[in-house]
């Protein structure tokens, strides 16, 4: 029981990281109707924006509040300067440029920091609990509450103020929203914005877990947009959700079922994407969608 419970917790910590950066995505998505596969790379550049606070001496939160808004600017100028160009194209070409901006992005991080592995300090103690034969680190649950807070506050912003029913309107039908005098310019920058803020949360979560390095994110990301294909699109609870059942059902596939072990734990996402799919294309939490003809 000590066991099945210490791989819950650790379970929902690595959830956690996920729905992070799936709720990044969701953010983007919910605002401009993009996927953006970028979203990892713009959270590791978060992380070293901390790490350069953290080398000035700023305490980690205060890092963590300064890398915040450098993220939400950065997210903002990148969709006004390059995404913009490209709101209106094909699903394809949308695909591309947020690819090339992953590719982008980490080419700096490695210019600028390079690839060694940097010791990144953690929000929280670096301490640990008993609880019915358990241990369970603070570090986890810290982690826990965080996502718990950033997701009530998100679904609270699309379903409950003037700001996320914009988002929504405009990731709807921009031209729509144009006409009835919503400033979508405007409204995409800082969905952008929002999206690359919680991005460094998400940065600054995983760094002390796997060291800061440009590549970090890479596979976060896959489990991210995994979360956020399960949870569905225009979800943020049941993203997290969705990122907290892949956490936790790929830590104990990787203990009690010998065929999967800790080196194919990685496919448990997929397989349960496969199923999904299959039963409810518009994800556990999705609505689905209905086109007038």
């Amino acid at each position: 029981m000590g066991t099945f419970i210490q791989l819950t917790i650790d379970g929902l910590s690595s959830g956690s990281v996920y729905a992070a950066l799936a709720l990044a995505i969701v953010i983007v998505h919910q605002a401009t109707g993009m996927i953006n596969f970028g979203q990892g790379a713009m959270a590791v550049l978060s992380g070293y924006v901390a790490f350069m606070m953290l080398g000035f001496g700023f305490p980690v939160v205060l890092a963590l509040v300064v890398s915040i808004v450098v993220s939400f600017v950065f997210g903002a100028v990148t969709e006004r300067i390059i995404i913009r160009r490209f709101e209106h194209a094909d699903s394809h070409t949308q695909v591309v440029v947020t690819v090339g901006l992953l590719t982008f992005v980490t080419g700096v991080c490695a210019w600028l920091w390079s690839y060694n592995n940097l010791l990144f300090p953690s929000l929280f103690p670096n301490t640990t609990m008993s609880f019915l034969g358990a241990t369970i680190s603070v570090r986890s649950l810290g982690t826990i509450v965080v996502i718990v807070a950033f997701m009530v506050l998100l679904q609270a912003l699309f379903l409950g103020t003037k700001l996320g029913l914009a988002l929504r309107a405009v990731s709807f039908n921009s031209d729509s929203a144009a006409f009835s005098g919503i400033p979508v310019g405007r409204l995409l920058m800082i969905g952008w914005g929002l999206a690359a803020s919680l991005g460094a949360v998400a940065g600054v979560l995983i760094a002390p877990q796997l060291s800061l390095t440009p590549g970090m994110m890479d596979t976060a990301l896959v489990y991210a947009l995994a979360a956020v294909i399960l949870g569905g699109m225009n979800s943020p609870i049941g993203t997290v959700v969705a990122a907290w059942i892949i956490g936790v059902l790929e830590n104990l596939a990787a203990v009690y079922v010998p065929i999967i072990g800790h080196d194919l734990k990685i496919a448990v996402p997929f397989i349960l994407i496969f199923v999904v799919l299959l039963i409810r294309p518009q994800g556990l939490f999705g609505r689905k969608a209905v086109v007038r003809v």
